[in-house]
Order: C-alpha cells, then structure tokens, then sequence
C-alpha cells in the first residue's frame, strides 16, 4: 500500500490550490483531488463575468494576479490559477470524484470513482457551485429549464424567464436581453437584491423602470411547460409565453460528503458544519474545512479574498501536530 499524504485536499479550486501551494511550501506530502477540470466552478461561471474583487484580492500564495482591468474576468482567474498550479508543479488530479472518507486508525481512507488514498489530514475545499437549489415545480426537469448560465447568444430572440434578483441573475437579464431575447424576471423580494454589483444595478433596475426588461416582485414560478410557464404574482396565476428558464436559485455544499465523513450540522436550516475558526478544523480530529463550505448555506458569506488565510490556518495547524 502507498504511503499515506500528510493532507489530501478535496476541490481543486482557488482555495484548494491555495492550500495546495500552503502545504508544498510548508514540506508536506500532499495531493489535490478535483472531480472536474481545475478550478472547475470558474469554468463554470458565464462566459463574460467580471469579479466584484480586485486582482490583488483573489491572489493565493503572495503570487501576483496581472490584470488589465481593476477587477478581472472569469478568462483571467483562469489563466491566473491554471498557471499558479502549473509553474508550481503542484499535485493534482482533475477529473476524480470523492466519494467518501472514512476514519481509519489515526489516518482516513478516501474513497474515489477511480481508487483510494490513505491520509494523515483532509482538507475539504469543495464550493458550492455543483448543487442547485431545486424549485421543486412541474416541468424543472425539462431540458428548456436551467440553473447555469453560460453564454447569452443561445437565447437570442427568444422568451426567456430569468429566477433571482442578484448578481448571476442580473447578469443573465441584461446580457440575454441585449442578444434580443424577451426577458420577464421572477424575483421573490421586492426589488433587485442589495448584493448586485454597483456598477450594474442602476442598469437593471433602468431597464426595469422603461419596459425593456419585464420583471415580477413578490413573485415565483410555479409551473413550466414546452411553450409557456405559470407565474405566481401577488394578481393571482400570470400565464406567459416561455423557450427557456434560467434559475438562478443559489446552491448548496455538498452536506452528503460532510455527513458521511463524521462532520456535524447545524440542526437549523442553515446547515452549519461544525469547525474551529482559529484553526479550521472540524469536530473530526484531522478533517479541516476550507472556503465557502465553510458557510453552510450561507453561500455569500466566504469568497475567494476573505477565505485564502484558511490555507494558512489549517497548515500551521497541522505542523504543529506533526
């Protein structure tokens, strides 16, 4: 049997590879897992985000991140991590899932759809962008119906209902509607969320007050069909004409491998996994949790900028174990 990683770290994202860089320089025996490419949850972000962080605030490892611009684009953090990992020879394997991790003595199994590791500390940096939160409505499991966002040439000159009221929705309204597509927006609240980026709220909520954009406050979607979808408005059930729904719900940790690993929840809705902020680490001895997981399903609560010191954290931690 191979020899066991002083620390395994699940998610191979900014964080992860943050820890990743904390680890190498600290002397450990490590290894990053990451169950799609690198930095997956970037790649997954649409095509023309730009950051609400500055370039100096989303660098890892006191390695400097080059922007053109004050704050950066998704085409950008890519580049700037695939080469921080890259010209650091850091250890990663893209593309592998983690299943489980399970005590075993005084180090942890863990458990991929390709093999097994044996590791002395495991460090949990998975996000929270792979679970969405489901509507739970007739017709969501309808190809037309969406909860990423991507590229908003596809919906060009069609009917489109936008869910949410913040940034990745606004984001999705103004860019879909200036490709031709008729947007209708579906906000719970009763206006645009107070998170939006500054440099864009004004413009959504122009677009709003001249008709160009059709949006419903205190509204939910309630039904979604081939050719149309039902709308809850506080006037009663709205029917409109419909080709795609994109539902910017939110999303969620994947609390089904925090549970399975032994790491307590919160009993509330919030999910809280349980940790030590001072060093990271969770109720189980050795497992150390990274990142926005950290936050349950406070989702807005960690970023890439308030979050990279856990590498710190959990590293120093760990050598003074060891």
């Amino acid at each position: 049997m191979a020899a066991a990683y002083d620390v395994l770290i699940i998610g191979g994202g900014p964080i992860g590879i943050a820890c990743a860089l904390t680890a190498q320089r600290a002397g450990l025996s490590y290894l990053v897992i990451e169950k799609g490419c690198l930095t997956n949850s970037l790649y997954n972000y649409p095509l023309y985000m730009t950051f609400f962080s500055t370039s100096e605030r989303l660098e890892v490892g006191n390695i400097p991140f080059v922007s053109i611009s004050p704050k950066p684009n998704r085409p950008e953090a890519l580049e700037y991590y695939r080469r921080v990992a890259v010209s650091n020879h850091l250890h990663v394997n893209l593309f592998e899932e983690v299943s489980e991790v399970i005590p075993n003595g005084k180090e942890y199994t863990i458990l991929t759809n390709k093999r097994q590791y044996q590791a002395r500390h495991v460090i949990i940096a998975t996000g929270f962008y792979d679970i969405p939160n489901l509507l739970n409505i007739p017709g969501e499991d309808l190809p037309k119906l969406t909860h990423y966002y991507k590229d908003p040439h596809f919906y060009a000159t069609r009917n489109v209902i936008v869910i949410g009221a913040n940034n990745s929705a606004v984001d999705a309204a103004l860019e879909t509607y200036r490709k031709g597509a008729n947007v209708t927006m579906i906000i719970r609240e009763n206006e645009i969320g107070k998170r939006v980026k500054y440099w864009v709220k004004p413009d959504i909520e122009n677009r709003i007050k001249e008709g160009s954009i059709t949006a419903h406050f205190h509204s939910s979607l309630v039904a979604v069909r081939e050719e149309e979808a039902d709308i809850r408005t506080p006037e009663g059930i709205l029917t409109i004409p419909n080709d795609f729904v994109i539902a910017m719900t939110g999303y969620q940790p994947n609390f089904t491998l925090l549970q399975k690993a032994g790491i307590k929840l919160s009993e509330d809705n919030k999910r809280y996994p349980a940790y030590n902020p001072l060093t990271m680490e969770t109720n189980m001895e050795g497992i150390y949790l990274a990142g926005v997981v950290c936050g349950g399903m406070d989702t807005h609560v960690w970023f890439i900028e308030n979050s990279r010191e856990h590498a710190d954290k959990i590293i120093h931690h760990i050598k003074a174990k060891m």
